[in-house]
């Protein structure tokens, strides 16, 4: 049962991505001059299977020819052979499989090597739960014509957070706020996960000392980013939280990037002696 569902639901994306291309819808006027084959959105998988098969077509309605590639981590909901099984199907989905759960971190610099290698020019962090809305992808676009770094952010225009518990929004914007203290990154949300790099941005960053995860792993990025001296910009997104699986959230993972922010700014600290 879990095949034929894949199947059905790759042959609806690629129907909607032919409708797609004369639809009149403003967002995607703005990026039909780009070459959108350039562009690689990277979606690390761990128990996704369920929202997968969603979010691909949902992808292509906006993005019809941007590439994906999904990184799964030998996800025992078999995640993996579902996007096998979609692949065969297009051209512009791609599988990384590896053999163990490593982290988020590990999952993005594993996805970002493999976009560097394939020559992708903008290269994109999006989860696979849809707390990331694809409609907001052709706006990250135009924006990083002009940028090095786009990041869709919580926190720019108020706070734009759907069905969290309170405890969990606090423990966000708190941890947030304290990231901004520590590191003095002019960055509004430090943490989140939907992004758009120029892949200059990621050549110049050294991917195998990047040791971090899950939260820590945004927030070290961003820092280094920052530290080379290249355009971040934020566009205000709403995020809503997932409505089928399991978060990874935890206020272990906010302490452990508050402790990489003061080991990186002593490290630059030193390195400036």
């Amino acid at each position: 049962m879990h095949h034929f569902r894949c199947l059905s639901y790759i042959i609806e994306a690629e129907s909607i991505a032919s409708v797609a291309m004369f639809s009149l819808n403003p967002n995607f006027l703005n990026t039909n001059s780009m070459d959108t084959a350039k562009t690689l959105i990277i979606i690390p998988t761990y128990n996704e299977r369920e929202n997968i098969v969603l979010l691909v077509p949902e992808i292509k309605k906006v993005l019809p020819g941007a590439h994906i590639l999904i990184v799964d981590d030998a996800s025992p909901d078999g995640t993996g052979a579902c996007v096998q099984q979609m692949a065969a199907f297009t051209d512009s989905l791609f599988l990384v499989s590896r053999p163990k759960k490593e982290g988020l971190g590990r999952a993005y610099v594993t996805g970002f090597k493999w976009a560097l290698e394939h020559m992708y020019e903008f290269i994109f962090e999006m989860d696979a739960d849809f707390s990331h809305d694809p409609k907001y992808l052709p706006d990250f676009l135009v924006a990083i014509q002009n940028n090095d770094l786009v990041i869709g952010s919580r926190y720019i225009s108020g706070v734009n957070v759907v069905n969290w518990p309170m405890s969990r929004l606090l423990l966000s914007y708190f941890g947030n706020l304290g990231a901004r203290m520590i590191s003095g990154i002019p960055i509004c949300d430090c943490t989140g996960g939907f992004k758009c790099f120029r892949r200059q941005v990621l050549e110049n960053i050294k991917l195998d000392k990047i040791g971090s995860s899950g939260y820590s792993f945004q927030v070290e990025m961003n820092y280094h980013v920052w530290r080379n001296g290249c355009r971040i910009y934020e566009i205000p997104i709403i995020f809503t939280d997932r409505q089928r699986g399991e978060s990874k959230m935890s206020t272990k993972i906010v302490r452990e990037a508050l402790v990489l922010l003061w080991k990186l700014r002593f490290a630059s600290f030193f390195k400036r002696k």
